[in-house]
């Protein structure tokens, strides 16, 4: 006779599999709290987190500063829709476009709403200053790219999953391999070409890092051919790899910035795109908004969450806490770890093995040691934990991954 599981967790997740929609296959815990790098199950269990929910919490779990300013803000005024000015709109965005060296901010939500307004964006420019002709205008984009799941934005990505079954599609992209400065060149020949859209990381697609050299040239390419380079850094940014924004690494100022995620340290949906006076004027009144865009709450959580990254010194702990990791990881010398790759503590490894499932199957290993990971395209697992994390700290998840790859030698 079987014995059906009544634990609080299983409890949770079968209510959660009956009422909520099934758009994520979920790694069998359920949370319940955090703190700094660590989360804790409904059970009481304490893992570490190396996901960081998707690098929304590069601060840390509850950071106690940005937790504040919510807490304050909240009980004093938290939406006004932009239908008025709020008191603290003007300020955060003198801070933010301060803080990046740009002349005007567009705050949204989530992260595909900021991209999504950053390819408006740049189709108006296209139109109102490059001169393309009403309708033609063109971006371009990486193979294996992740800039979202609205319908545009799934028009030009080259994953399967996230396209199959949801056309038909938007039209106006050229999509070019990544990493490859030669088809950029090439693409950019179309003079109905408005902007370049990149990842100077792609997160999604397993960290993948581009060659030394590639972010500059490509920005360089674009400059030549009077066209806008947008960089999605709403995952790679904010400290994460080592720099405060990933372009930083090679010098780069993008004419588009899209962040997001940390730029709330995961309290809340807060998105921005930053630019000059030349492109961001282009959209007019009534050409673009949301009703939660730049609410008070937002700006006083985000100035909160980027006054932590520059105070706390997080981009240079992340550029030496990155370097340290994947170091100790090389050091295991696991036959089952085939590569190890990453920026900051922005990292993957590809596991190698003869059973397709071997990632997962190691990440249910991690979290019945103490670790949350989880895979992504199938043998890929990113390792991202949240910024605030000690040498201790890692040198205890590294033991954990190290103990846990054995569960592999029985597959």
């Amino acid at each position: 006779m079987q014995v059906m599981d009544t634990t609080l967790t299983q409890q949770l997740i079968d209510r959660e599999e009956q009422f909520n929609a099934h758009n994520y296959h979920p790694i069998p815990v359920v949370l319940d709290r955090g703190e700094g790098p660590y989360v804790w199950d409904v059970e009481g269990k304490r893992y570490y987190d190396f996901l960081s929910g998707y690098s929304a919490v590069n601060q840390g779990h509850c950071h106690p500063k940005i937790i504040q300013a919510l807490v304050q803000q909240s009980s004093k005024l938290t939406l006004t829709s932009r239908a008025f000015h709020s008191s603290l709109l003007g300020e955060y965005a003198e801070y933010i476009t301060g803080f990046f060296g740009y002349d005007k901010v567009l705050p949204m939500n989530t992260g595909v709403e900021a991209v999504e307004t950053a390819l408006k964006l740049a189709r108006k420019w296209g139109y109102e200053r490059k001169g393309i002709p009403e309708g033609s205008a063109k971006i371009i984009v990486c193979e294996g790219n992740f800039h979202g799941r609205t319908l545009n934005v799934i028009s030009f990505s080259t994953d399967p999953s996230s396209r199959n079954g949801f056309g038909p599609f938007m039209s106006g992209y050229i999509t070019i391999p990544y990493n490859n400065t030669t088809a950029l060149k090439e693409a950019l020949n179309d003079p109905t070409v408005c902007g370049f859209l990149m990842e100077p990381i792609q997160g999604e697609a397993g960290v993948v890092v581009p060659d030394e050299g590639v972010l500059s040239t490509c920005y360089q390419l674009c400059k030549e051919a009077g066209v806008l380079f947008i960089a999605d850094e709403i995952q790679t940014g904010l400290a994460r790899t080592g720099k405060m924004l990933a372009c930083d690494h090679e010098g780069v100022k993008p004419d588009i910035l899209v962040l997001g995620k940390a730029l709330s340290g995961g309290v809340l949906p807060i998105s921005a795109v930053l630019c000059n006076d030349d492109i961001m004027l282009c959209i007019k009144p009534g050409e673009h908004g949301s009703t939660y865009g730049g609410n008070p709450l937002a700006c006083a959580v985000a100035i909160a969450a980027l006054q932590v990254l520059k105070d706390e010194n997080l981009a240079e702990r992340s550029e030496e806490l990155g370097l340290y990791f994947r170091q100790k990881l090389a050091h295991l010398n696991s036959k089952y770890i085939r590569t190890i790759r990453g920026k900051g503590l922005l990292n993957a490894i590809i596991i190698q093995h003869k059973n397709p499932e071997a990632a997962w199957d190691l990440c249910l290993e991690l979290m019945r040691n103490g670790l949350l990971a989880k895979p992504t395209h199938g043998d890929k697992i990113r390792l991202a934990p949240p910024l605030v994390i000690s040498k201790e700290e890692l040198d205890d998840c590294i033991q954990i991954i190290e103990n846990s790859l054995s569960v592999l030698d029985n597959l």
